[in-house]
This record gives structure tokens, C-alpha cells and sequence, in this order.
């Protein structure tokens, strides 16, 4: 799945039958574990976008989250980078605490909402290191302003939306093999799995073989009284992410892109015991495989000077299932730069 669906974020994080029941109590007040300041800096008229900063020594290095997610996905993340880089995320406008405006959205709308974050910061060539829809971004400054930039990482970010030089698939190939998909089971309001933030983590690492920091899982659901995980957010971002979508045939700044292939299967789909939940399991996983394999080509050829890495049986979120994986090729990469 290369973009996160909006809605129903709790359904595919859940297998409820693996979920051992736990029960709420009134909890203390929660303080975000991880090490990062937090600002609001402004990028266009009314809009004002949250920026993460874990510190750390070195050159900058900027994290963009993939579509829905806010810079909190990389909480966990980000510190395993901040002994040799200092590290940086930013939360794109329409979702989370950042601000929103629809005026003239598009992925260059987002690369000079970037570049005006950059500019904030006084950050000379950074590194960007972007996770899905991310790589737009990164695409859309390093086409126009490659002087800005030392070095691109896309992490399963190298999809058409960041990379179309017309020779691979096209962004609706890969939206009608997601299609075949089968639906995760919708949990109740008064699911043991959703009995506190912590039950969730556990709920998604049971059903897909991870899970999201607890500082984004707090991001995409509001909190009850008793510290029960209430209803998801909709964020206004949602329902113009992929508006103004451009082609970027070309990358002209180093180049890391790292892809999943074969994609893992979640857990609660390989563990089903309907054949229709498997069969479908079977054909998407099978579709989406065949597509990325041809985009890595597509991008491996188009981009000589690029570095394509394929890691099989990792998830989407390839920095949180295989975080020493990626790491690994992160610092290999990144070691080569001038």
C-alpha cells in the first residue's frame, strides 16, 4: 500500500482474535518520550507548520513523513540518527498540529512549503530522507533547486509520484492493485485492543508485525477521559493529497531509494482462516509486487547515479519494520557524500 488510507486506519491495524483482552484504568497524564523539540513555523499566508528537532551533530538531516502521517511517525527514528546528523521533521500542512490551506495545493505547493522550513531554519543542503508520498516533496525541490540539497533518501518513496519517466507504472496501476485488498476487521468502541494507546501498540504489532510510535498513534486518534483511544482524526489534508500531482523524470542530486520487495503481508491476513480473505491476500500482494519490481527497474535505469536497494519481505513503513535494514543502507549511502 503505498499511500495510508484516511479512513479506517484502526480496522487495518487490528486482528482482534490475536488480541489478549486488557483492561482501562485511569491514566497518569502522557508526556511524549521522545527527545525532540517542537516549533510552528510559518510557510505560506495562515499556514503554519510543526517542526520536530531531535538535535544531534553533524549536517542536517530533514525526515518527511508519508501520506497522513505527521512527524511523529519518526519519533523512535529519528534518535537512532542523531549521533551522526542533526535531525530534523516536519509535519506537512493539513494534518496533524499543522495548518491548512488549499490554495494552490500540489506537489510543488509542498516542495516550497519545504524550501520556506529550510529557509526558517537556515539549513544549508541538508539531507532529505523521505517516506512515501515524501518523496514528492523531495522530488519537487531537488528537480527545481538541486544547489539546495546534498542527498535524497527515499524510503518506498521512489513511486510514481516522486519518479515517472514514463517507463513504469503509473500511480492508478498501483491504486487498482491495492484495491484487491481485503478489509481488516473493524474493531468496537469497546474493543479491549483500544483500552489505552499501549493496548493499541500491541494490538498492531500482533496484526502486522510492528507498530507506530505511541506519539503518532496520539496524532491520528483523539484521547478519551478514561485514556481510552477515541475516534480517529480527519484532517483537512486528507482530501487533496494527491491534487497537483507533477512528473519529476529526472533526479539530479545523489540518490538512495529503497524499496520493499516482495512487500510483507500483515499478519492478520496471512493468519486468516477464510480462503476468501487469503485468495485476496494473495492477489494484491501479488499485483503490488509485480508493479514496485517494475518501478525499482524504472527508477534504477532512469536515475543511473542512483543507488536502489530492495529489501524483501519488508513492510511499506520499511524504517519501522526493518530499522537496522535501513539504517544499514542509510549510513553506507550517506558515508559516499562530499
Amino acid at each position: 500500500m503505498l499511500i495510508r488510507r484516511f479512513k479506517g486506519r484502526a480496522a487495518s491495524m487490528l486482528l482482534l482474535s490475536l488480541i489478549v483482552p486488557l483492561h482501562s484504568q485511569q491514566p497518569p497524564a502522557w508526556k511524549d518520550p521522545s527527545p525532540h523539540i517542537t516549533q510552528f513555523l510559518t510557510v505560506d499566508k495562515n499556514v503554519r507548520l510543526e517542526v520536530l528537532d531531535w538535535g544531534g551533530s553533524g549536517r542536517p538531516l530533514v525526515l518527511l513523513a508519508g501520506g497522513g502521517d505527521t512527524a511523529h511517525v519518526f519519533d523512535d527514528f529519528a534518535p537512532k540518527l542523531t549521533p551522526t546528523f542533526h535531525v530534523y521533521g516536519i509535519t506537512r500542512r493539513g494534518f496533524g498540529e499543522s495548518g491548512f490551506s488549499p490554495e494552490n495545493y500540489g506537489a510543488d505547493r509542498l516542495g516550497d512549503d519545504l524550501l520556506a522550513v529550510l529557509d526558517a531554519l537556515k539549513l544549508k543542503k541538508p539531507i532529505l530522507v523521505g517516506h512515501s508520498l515524501g518523496g514528492e516533496e523531495m522530488s519537487s525541490v531537488a528537480t527545481r533547486y538541486p544547489n539546495r540539497v546534498s542527498a535524497l533518501v527515499y524510503l518506498e518513496a521512489g513511486y510514481p509520484y516522486a519518479f515517472d519517466n514514463g517507463k513504469g507504472p503509473t500511480m492508478k496501476d498501483f491504486e487498482d492493485a491495492r484495491k484487491l485488498m481485503p478489509s481488516a476487521p473493524t474493531p468496537s468502541e469497546t474493543d479491549p485492543a483500544l483500552a489505552s494507546f499501549n493496548a493499541f501498540q500491541q494490538a498492531y504489532t500482533r496484526a502486522m508485525g510492528f507498530t507506530y510510535p505511541e506519539g503518532e498513534l496520539r496524532q491520528q486518534f483523539t484521547t478519551t477521559p478514561d485514556g481510552r483511544v477515541g475516534k480517529e482524526r480527519d484532517f483537512p489534508g486528507g482530501a487533496v493529497l494527491l491534487q497537483g500531482m507533477k512528473k519529476y523524470a529526472n533526479i539530479p542530486v545523489p540518490a538512495l531509494a529503497i524499496f520493499a520487495i516482495p512487500h510483507a503481508q500483515p499478519k492478520w491476513m496471512t493468519d486468516s482462516a477464510d480462503p476468501k480473505v487469503l485468495e485476496a491476500a494473495k492477489a494484491s500482494s501479488a499485483a503490488i509486487d509485480a508493479l514496485t519490481t517494475r518501478q525499482a527497474k524504472a527508477f534504477e535505469v532512469g536515475v543511473p547515479t542512483a543507488h536502489v536497494v530492495r529489501l524483501p519481505g519488508a513492510d511499506h513503513y520499511v524504517y519501522l519494520s526493518n530499522e537496522a535494514d535501513v539504517l544499514r543502507e542509510m549510513k553506507s549511502f550517506l558515508s559516499t557524500l562530499r
